[in-house]
């Protein structure tokens, strides 16, 4: 039996059709698979393959499926009943949420907004929930207006910041300063960049308080206190002055240090000072302490006086007796002199004898075993 060759011809090597050769029609002779077929009808004469139909259906994803034909993917948009499309609908749905979602706003508490028409400022909202008109008509910017905000000066990773004190020293100062905004509108619209201008007037107003002090009252806590109350009402007039709408809250020195270059000898005259301190508190101390015994003793001298004045003859006896009490009583040897009386007293000695204890008596010696 003969059969079908893979290459379009009979099994026995002869042809469907008539001729035979590279671009016969439906009748050539063996078929080569790696050159495309004719586009057109049955009669189109074969031609060798090129590039653009290696290519001409690729993409850049891949090779390209063919679409709408047999077999082929369609994808359609599902379709509402009726025919029509559902694309209209969902774009209107769109269109409303988002018309909804820039029309309505919650304003807190502590918040105000500022309402924007067509670019120009209009109006002030208040806290609840608002309505405007849809963006780009109004746009809304909200901003907590009572929280306490705070700016450290030098910022982090910011070289120190060097102030001449009053008497030509320098101090390495880090500080803090909480504002808050006090006229949402001015705050907006007044200043380009409000925060930015917060930092400057902070540092302007420190710079020119600290050159009014010394360095010791820098370094001091009532000096310190005398510095951060000025910085601030410094500030808020300045601020005042521009109209920003902020309102400062304080001011807080974080440090007060030497230079890095000569906080060594700074140091050194520190301690140099404690101790002229602590030896001048020590002088303080032993003067209070010789001043009162000396009051101590000329009030007990006004007070003998005063009885010496009352009884002359009985005071000045008194005085004596006393006076030899304490000069003899730390002697070993007393001397009197007089008629009829021993030269030397051994006073001591007889003290001495009265306060030692008579020993005790032999005990009586007990009989022996005889009785003797």
């Amino acid at each position: 039996m003969a059969g079908k060759s893979p290459w379009g011809g009979n099994g026995d090597g002869s042809s469907d059709g008539a001729g035979s050769g590279e671009g016969g029609g439906k009748s050539g002779g063996p078929r080569n698979p790696w050159l495309p077929g004719g586009s057109g009808g049955g009669d189109e004469p074969r031609r060798s393959a090129n590039i653009e139909d290696i290519f001409k259906k690729r993409g850049p994803e891949g090779p390209r499926k063919g679409g709408g034909g047999p077999g082929g993917p369609n994808f359609q948009i599902p379709q509402r009943p009726g025919g029509k499309s559902w694309f209209p609908l969902i774009a209107i749905i769109i269109v409303v949420v988002a018309v909804l979602l820039s029309s309505f706003h919650l304003v807190g508490p502590k918040e105000r907004a500022v309402v924007k028409t067509l670019g120009s400022y209009s109006r002030t909202l208040e806290p609840g929930l608002k309505f405007s008109f849809p963006y780009p008509i109004e746009t809304v910017d909200i901003e907590d207006v009572q929280g306490v905000r705070a700016v450290r000066i030098p910022t982090s990773g910011e070289n120190a910041k060097l102030i001449l004190t009053g008497d030509q020293n320098l101090v390495d100062l880090s500080y803090i300063v909480r504002w808050n905004i006090k006229d949402l509108e001015a705050f907006k619209f007044r200043l380009v960049e409000p925060i930015e201008t917060v930092n400057e007037v902070a540092e302007a107003a420190m710079r020119a308080s600290v050159a009014e002090k010394t360095l010791d009252d820098t370094f001091s806590g009532q000096g310190r206190a005398e510095i951060e109350q000025d910085v601030r009402e410094r500030m808020q007039a300045t601020l005042d002055t521009y109209q920003a709408g902020i309102a400062v809250i304080g001011v807080e020195i974080d440090k007060a240090d030497p230079p890095s270059e000569v906080v060594d000898a700074f140091r050194d005259v520190s301690v140099a000072e404690q101790n002229a301190d602590g030896a001048r508190n020590t002088a303080r101390g032993y003067a209070q302490q010789v001043l009162a015994t000396a009051e101590g003793e000329a009030e007990a001298f006004n007070k003998v006086y005063e009885q010496y004045r009352l009884a002359p003859e009985v005071t000045r006896q008194r005085l004596y007796y006393e006076t030899m009490e304490r000069v003899l009583s730390q002697t070993d040897k007393t001397i009197v002199e007089g008629g009829n009386v021993t030269p030397y007293l051994p006073l001591p000695e007889l003290r001495k004898r009265a306060a030692t204890p008579p020993a005790p008596a032999p005990a009586p010696a007990e009989p022996n075993a005889e009785g003797q």
